[in-house]
């Protein structure tokens, strides 16, 4: 799962994409993230969590690892963007 995310001079998140292969779950799971992550500032987006995706979407225990899939995906891709934004903090703590 890969996401993207589009953040404007404010700090808030417009847009958001994902690329996903997989079952129904897991493409449910990362559309919904990416439609609660837009608006959002980064910090926000970052306190959504697999649990609020799956009790949303009902998923069955079963397919809880999709919800985990798309919270670990918002995070990659702020990370990304923090990353982008700042690169030598990352060479700083090194």
């Amino acid at each position: 799962m890969l996401s993207q995310v589009e953040v404007d001079e404010n700090g808030r998140i417009v847009d958001a994409r994902f690329k996903t292969f997989g079952c129904g779950s897991a493409i449910a799971s990362s559309s919904l993230a990416t439609e609660w992550v837009k608006g959002k500032t980064v910090d926000e987006a970052l306190k959504i969590k697999n649990t609020d995706i799956a009790k949303e979407l009902c998923l069955p225990p079963v397919k809880l690892h999709c919800s985990m899939l798309a919270e670990d995906a918002i995070k990659a891709a702020l990370a990304d963007y923090k990353l982008k934004q700042d690169p030598n903090k990352e060479e700083a703590e090194k």
